[in-house]
């Protein structure tokens, strides 16, 4: 690929994640004035992406807000732990490195074989949910992206019975802070691209990262599977989450199924399981075309701009 063309796909994907973050912070009114976001960063190209679209949306936002960075040193040996703070003084953003050894309770706790990630997370969010309040941080950003937000739907599904997934903003568990997901319209395919044409310093999780045969990996590779032999399958389960019919479902707290009477009155979608109907439009292509064209009213009416000139 030539070079003019090089740059060229790369101000496309530039554009594509600027907008598509820009779209779920208007969609969920994830950042408002005067907010002080602390971005987690984890040493992941998701992390990195995060922080790196939240800095170019900044910079021409009609709002005031500010970022902090925060990583959690986990003391998992070998972590590079220069790398991290040399990376962020360079970029010249306001940063907190927490110094906290969960890496030894976890292999204390977890016997050998068994998946650490549930315990670690716990640990994690307790940790980051202190630190946030020590720095006056009114949201806490996470790196999720899309096909975390579907593994999680599925994970939930096969192994936890429950129609759950992640949520793009929620209350903390404690109820003292509001989490956020900036990138849960992003598809993990755009940010390994980003982090390549960024040269982010990557730093693998020798901890989880490691472990073989976790049932979060199973998900993710059964979804890419999917996606390359069906593509759009992907787009269509994410607007899904969006189009919800609880009275098609069997859940009773969410639908008066025990309640129900003929009416007499006829209902097009009355019991209509899967007929052959246009589809929803997907999520993911709701946003504006690639040339920039701003004509979507939701755009229009956006806080943040999302178009990269």
């Amino acid at each position: 690929m030539s070079t003019e063309k090089t740059q060229h796909e790369n101000h496309k994907l530039e554009k594509r994640l600027c907008r598509e973050v820009g779209r779920a912070i208007v969609d969920y009114n994830m950042i408002e004035e005067g907010d002080r976001v602390m971005v987690c960063l984890s040493g992941g190209k998701d992390s990195y992406g995060m922080l790196d679209i939240l800095q170019k949306l900044q910079a021409r936002a009609p709002i005031q807000f500010e970022l902090i960075v925060v990583n959690l040193d986990q003391k998992q040996p070998g972590f590079p732990e220069h790398i991290l703070p040399a990376y962020l003084t360079k970029l010249g953003v306001k940063f907190h490195i927490e110094n906290q050894d969960t890496y030894s309770i976890v292999k204390r706790v977890i016997p050998e074989g068994k998946t650490m990630c549930s315990l670690c997370s716990r640990l994690r969010r307790g940790i980051l949910y202190r630190v946030a309040s020590e720095l006056g941080a009114t949201k806490i950003a996470l790196g999720h992206h899309r096909d975390d937000i579907l593994q999680t739907l599925l994970l939930n599904m096969f192994f936890g019975a429950k129609l759950k997934g992640m949520p793009p903003k929620l209350v903390s568990d404690d109820g003292r802070h509001v989490v956020i997901r900036p990138m849960a319209y992003v598809a993990e395919t755009d940010l390994a691209r980003w982090a390549e044409v960024r040269e982010f310093p990557i730093i693998p999780c020798t901890l989880c990262g490691s472990q073989d045969n976790l049932q979060r990996q199973q998900v993710g590779l059964m979804l890419k599977d999917w996606e390359k032999r069906f593509p759009g399958r992907i787009e269509n389960m994410f607007s899904a989450l969006q189009n919800v019919v609880p009275s098609h479902l069997m859940d009773r707290q969410l639908h008066p199924f025990t309640a129900l009477r003929a009416t007499g009155v006829a209902d097009d979608g009355g019991d209509k399981a899967f007929d052959d109907e246009p589809l929803p439009t997907p999520a993911l292509r709701q946003a504006p075309p690639e040339d920039g064209d701003m004509g979507n009213e939701a755009v229009r009416r956006s806080v943040i701009p999302i178009a990269v000139s």
